[in-house]
C-alpha cells in the first residue's frame, strides 16, 4: 500500500478523524484569539482605572506580540522533533496558566510580563496547528481547512468581546482575564484525549514507536496497517533556518515574510487600537468594545471566504486582490465618518485583513514540507509578528501625538496595499 499519507488521504474522503483534528485545532484558535484580544477589550478599562498613556499600553500590546514572535521562531520549531500535539498542549498551558494570572498583575510592568509569558503560548499554538490541520487534509481542499483552523482566531475574539462588553463593565477587567485562563486550562483534557498526532509525523520524523503510533491512527481512519516504516528522509544539515535558505525556498521565504510583516503590522494595530480608537471618539465602553467585536465577525467570514476562492482559484492571486483591496478601504475611511454603515466598515476591515493574512498561514503550510514544515511556519508567524510588534508600538504613539483615526488607517493602509502586491509575487512553484 502507499505509506505516504497525504497520497492516501487525497484518495478518500475525509474521515472522522480528520474532522475531530480539524475542530479541535479550530477550537484551540478560538482559545487563542481570546487569549490575544483579552488585553484590547480591558484596555480602556485599566486606562481608566490605573491612569495609563497609550504610549505605556503600547508596550503593553506590543509585549504580548514580542511574546508570540519569540515562541513562533524559537518554541514552535521543536513541534518538528517532539511533535505537533505535544507542542499544542504545551502551549494550552502556557496561556492557560498566564493569562489567568494576568487578572492579579498591580503595574503595567506585571502586565508587560504575563502578556510576554502568554505569547510564548500562543505564538506555538498557531504554528502547530497550522501544521497539524496541512497534514489532515486533502490537497485539493486543504488551503480551505488550514485558513478554517485558523477562522478559529477572530470566533474566539468575537466570543470574547461579547463576553467582554457585559463583564468588564459590570465585574472589573480583571474578571476577563481569570475566565480567558480557565476557559483555555479546561481544553487541555480535550486536546490530550481526543487530538491525534500527526501521522505523517510518525512516518518521516520516526520518534519512538512510531509504527505503532502511525497504525493505531491508519486503522482509526479505515486503511491497513503497515508492515515497517518508509525510509526515513535524509536529515538536512544545519540549524532549521538553513533548510528554509536552501536555493528552493529562499527568495519565496523571503518574498512570504515581507508580506506577512507588512500584513501582520497592520492587523495588530487594528485588533489592538480599534476599541481605544472608538473610546477616544466618544463612545461608551461597551460600545468601542462592540466595534472590535464587529471587526473579528467580519475576519471570520473573510477567512473563510478567502479559504474558499484560494482552492479555486490559487493562494497569491486570491490573498494579493484581497489585502490590496483591504488597504483601498482604509485609505477611503474617512468618507464613512458618521455614516450609518460605519461598523459595517470594520467588519469589511477585519473581512480583508484577516482574510488575507491567515490565506498566508495556508501559503506557508504548503510551501513547506513535513520535516520541517512546523519550523517553516513558525519561522513565517514569527518574522510577521515583529510587524505586529511595531505595528500597535507606533499606533500608540501616533495616537499620543493626537492623529486622529482617519490620519492612522490612511498611513497603515500603505503597508496592506505592499502586503498584497508582494503575496501575488512569491515564487514557490508548490503554490499557484
Amino acid at each position: 500500500m502507499e505509506i505516504s499519507s497525504k497520497p492516501l488521504m487525497d484518495q478518500r474522503p475525509i474521515t472522522q478523524l480528520q474532522y475531530a483534528t480539524v475542530v479541535i485545532c479550530f477550537l484551540m484558535n478560538m482559545l487563542d484569539g481570546m487569549d490575544v484580544m483579552v488585553i484590547s477589550y480591558a484596555a480602556p478599562a485599566i486606562a481608566k482605572a490605573w491612569s495609563v498613556s497609550p504610549e505605556a499600553l503600547g508596550i503593553v500590546f506590543s509585549s504580548g506580540l514580542f511574546g508570540m514572535t519569540f515562541g513562533a521562531l524559537f518554541l514552535a520549531p521543536y513541534a518538528d522533533s517532539i511533535g505537533r500535539k505535544t507542542m499544542i498542549l504545551v502551549s494550552a498551558a502556557i496561556m492557560g496558566v498566564s493569562i489567568y494570572l494576568t487578572a492579579y498583575s498591580t503595574s503595567v510592568i506585571a502586565l508587560i510580563a504575563f502578556r510576554f509569558i502568554s505569547g510564548l503560548g500562543i505564538g506555538c499554538m498557531l504554528a502547530s496547528t497550522a501544521a497539524l490541520a496541512a497534514e489532515y487534509t486533502p490537497d485539493k481542499t486543504r488551503d480551505f481547512w488550514v485558513s478554517f483552523v485558523v477562522s478559529g482566531y477572530p470566533v474566539g475574539a468575537v466570543a470574547s468581546g461579547l463576553v467582554a462588553a457585559k463583564v468588564i463593565p459590570q465585574y472589573g477587567w480583571q474578571s476577563m482575564f481569570q475566565l480567558a485562563g480557565v476557559a483555555t486550562l479546561l481544553a487541555l483534557p480535550l486536546v490530550y484525549f481526543l487530538l491525534a498526532e500527526s501521522l505523517e509525523f510518525y512516518l518521516k520524523s520516526q520518534p519512538r514507536r512510531a509504527l505503532e503510533k502511525a497504525n493505531g491512527i491508519l486503522v482509526r481512519m479505515g486503511f491497513g496497517p503497515l508492515e515497517a516504516l518508509p525510509a526515513k528522509p535524509a536529515t538536512r544539515q544545519g540549524i532549521p533556518l538553513n533548510s528554509l535558505m536552501d536555493s528552493e525556498y529562499k527568495l519565496p521565504t523571503i518574498q512570504l515574510w515581507m508580506a506577512l510583516f507588512l500584513a501582520f503590522a497592520t492587523l495588530y494595530f487594528l485588533t489592538s487600537w480599534i476599541p481605544k480608537l472608538a473610546s477616544n471618539a466618544g463612545l461608551s465602553v461597551e460600545l468601542a468594545i462592540y466595534a472590535g467585536t464587529v471587526f473579528n465577525v467580519g475576519a471570520f467570514f473573510g477567512i473563510i471566504t478567502q479559504g474558499y476562492f484560494s482552492s479555486r482559484y490559487g493562494l497569491k492571486k486570491t490573498i494579493g486582490v484581497i489585502l490590496i483591496l483591504t488597504g483601498v478601504l482604509m485609505a477611503a475611511f474617512q468618507l464613512f465618518i458618521g455614516s450609518s454603515v460605519l461598523l459595517f466598515v470594520f467588519a469589511l476591515l477585519g473581512f480583508g485583513i484577516q482574510g488575507g493574512f491567515v490565506g498566508l498561514y495556508a501559503v506557508a503550510a504548503r510551501m513547506y514540507p513535513t520535516e520541517f514544515r512546523t519550523t517553516g511556519v513558525g519561522y513565517s508567524i514569527g518574522i510577521g509578528r515583529l510587524g505586529g510588534i511595531i505595528g500597535p508600538a507606533i499606533g500608540g504613539v501616533l495616537i499620543g501625538m493626537g492623529l486622529s483615526m482617519v490620519a492612522n488607517f490612511l498611513i497603515y493602509a500603505i503597508p496592506t496595499v505592499f502586503a498584497g502586491i508582494m503575496t501575488m509575487y512569491i515564487s514557490s512553484k508548490k503554490i499557484n
